[in-house]
């Protein structure tokens, strides 16, 4: 009997943990293959791919991101082949499951909640006795009538073999992400999330956890994303792996979900002292700070201890953060969640993810919608349109704010240009990315592309239409911002106004002769003016800085004085060019 497990990826550099798992589990008693896609593949090449495999039996993985495409391929696939069985199993089927049985009469099965045994004992049933009712955790079909056994009792995980050790996966290991779990389960019970229905959690064994992620290390993986829901909540399982982790990395990132208000001070002293920088992200869903939505969707949080934890990661220099806020949970309004959205982005985080609720089937808020006025999409993702305290206008607005955040900040593009703006010329972050969004919206450029200079050229028109204090020093920020995101020598510029030729070869001359006077770096590079004029570019700026601060992150502390910008590119193109201050004779 052939057997395909599929599911549709959101992008061709995700892979899929669960369609190993019952591969994994399922070993040598059936013939399985993997097919994955993504939801951007034509639904025709993937039904042409899936019947040219000739199976007997498909399984696919279904999410919110994935069910409406993966419904096409399946009518698709009844077609072409009516003898086929298929069977669904993932979060998004796993709830409401009559429901989809009836949405999807082209469905024979449904695998509900954990798959790895109610799967293999499914396949041992279609190919010998058809006995369905014995299978605890499976939905199927008895004539016309729609049939729901009893839930499966929760697995010993460490009966589950390795789904990380499969020879065709290992070519891919170092182009993909590899997703890996230590533990399933969640210690909290959030009520808009799936993880909060499984009560307790549960840890594979350690020394086997560790043995995989050598195999994987070992053979090449790049990223891997541990998905745990709550990586750190037994804080002596998560410093044996950290340390684990730390000592045999050989160049690979990892990146965790952790619950930052229970992070242990010992634990983040050991971070800081040994993590190498770049190896370890963390992910941190913060969602809210009001306190009354927090204690209504029953989720603990302490602020002022993740505060404390973002900040003291982030003094270290050794991890990025990703913060994640979800907008439209109960009794936040826009008022309120301006709040949260400025008390987050006051940390400073590397991404600041900002999302909007999705009523997820199952969950404790989609059960109460009707007692805070939800009306949200029918169809997956399930996200909100409007509540009692947040109508469809707002929502439209932080949509707006959500583009520009992602295209100004998360991308990394300006970070000086936009801590002086958000410091100096708006009231606050979340006010600046208002009006940014609303011009992007009124200019209609949401319907078409951009490249990083597009992204500077409006920009400036936004803040020539909206009138600066210093537009000037804005300006000036915008240009290092820009050079500094070049790897190479521009051939043109987003602005006008360049710096004459005979005043930039003055500049790079004298740089030459006295290179001491721009900074000891600059000194140590030793540049002739042969070089520098191959290699550098001037630019005039309003003001100067102290030596050697631009190459840092962050906020840049400037001097009121007008001064040339040297940028120097380096040999590689890998590498990001150097930028200079040079004296106060910009006149």
């Amino acid at each position: 009997m052939k057997v395909v497990l599929s599911t549709l990826n959101a992008k061709y550099i995700h892979t899929s943990l669960a369609i190993r798992c019952l591969k994994a589990h399922c070993g040598d008693e059936f013939d399985v293959e993997l097919a994955e896609y993504t939801i951007k593949d034509p639904a025709m090449n993937i039904v042409s791919d899936l019947f040219r495999r000739e199976p007997d039996v498909i399984g696919f993985s279904c999410y919110i991101w994935n069910i409406e495409e993966t419904i096409r391929v399946i009518g698709m696939l009844r077609k072409v082949r009516p003898e086929l069985r298929i069977v669904l199993g993932g979060p998004e089927v796993s709830y409401d499951t009559v429901y989809w049985m009836n949405r999807l009469p082209d469905v024979d099965f449904i695998v509900m909640g954990e798959g790895e045994e109610t799967f293999l004992h499914l396949l041992r049933e279609i190919r010998d006795e058809q006995k369905y009712h014995f299978v605890f955790g499976l939905a199927y079909r008895k004539g016309d009538e729609v049939r729901i056994n009893p839930g499966r009792p929760k697995l010993d995980l460490n009966a589950i073999p390795s789904p990380h050790r499969f020879a065709e996966d290992l070519p891919y290991l170092g182009k993909r992400v590899v997703y890996f779990e230590t533990s399933r389960g969640c210690p909290f019970s959030c009520q808009f999330c799936l993880s909060s229905i499984e009560v307790g959690v549960r840890y594979f064994d350690i020394e086997r956890t560790k043995a995989d992620l050598l195999f994987l290390i070992d053979n090449g993986a790049k990223l891997i994303k541990f998905v745990d829901r709550t990586f750190n909540i037994k804080r002596d399982y998560a410093m044996e792996m950290f340390r684990f982790l730390i000592e045999n990395h050989r160049g690979c990132v990892f990146q965790f979900e952790i619950t930052a208000d229970i992070m242990r001070p010992e634990v983040l002293d050991f971070l800081a002292e040994n993590a190498p920088p770049g190896i370890f992200r963390f992910e941190i869903g913060v969602q809210s700070t009001n306190d009354p939505t927090n204690e209504l969707v029953k989720r603990r949080q302490n602020f002022t201890k993740l505060t404390r934890t973002v900040t003291k990661v982030k003094d270290s220099g050794k991890i990025d953060q990703h913060l994640d806020l979800i907008a439209g949970l109960p009794l936040e309004d826009y008022g309120t969640f301006r709040k949260t959205f400025n008390d987050v982005f006051e940390l400073r985080p590397e991404e600041l993810q900002l999302g909007f609720l999705k009523m997820l089937r199952g969950t404790g808020l989609r059960n109460d919608a009707d007692k805070y006025g939800y009306v949200y999409m029918d169809q997956a993702p399930y996200e909100m349109l409007s509540n009692d305290v947040l109508p469809f206008s707002d929502v439209v607005r932080l949509k707006r704010l959500e583009d520009v955040l992602e295209k100004y900040w998360n991308a990394h593009r300006m970070d000086y240009t936009m801590e002086h703006l958000m410091q100096e010329e708006f009231d606050s972050p979340f006010d600046f990315f208002q009006a940014f969004g609303d011009f992007w919206e009124e200019n209609g450029w949401q319907k078409i592309g951009h490249q990083l200079e597009d992204l500077f050229v409006r920009l400036q028109a936004f803040l020539d239409a909206h009138g600066l204090r210093r537009p000037d020093v804005a300006n000036g920020l915008m240009k290092l911002d820009y050079f500094r995101n070049h790897k190479y020598k521009p051939r043109k510029t987003w602005w006008e106004t360049i710096v004459p030729k005979e005043e930039a070869a003055r500049v790079m001359r004298q740089a030459a002769e006295r290179p001491e006077d721009v900074s000891p770096s600059f000194a140590a590079l030793g540049l002739s003016e042969k070089e520098l004029h191959k290699h550098a570019v001037v630019e005039r700026i309003p003001f100067a800085w102290k030596a050697d601060a631009v190459q840092a992150a962050g906020r840049l502390d400037v001097e009121d004085a007008p001064s040339y910008l040297l940028v120097v590119y380096q040999q590689t193109e890998d590498e990001k060019p150097l930028l200079f201050s040079i004296g106060a004779g910009a006149q």
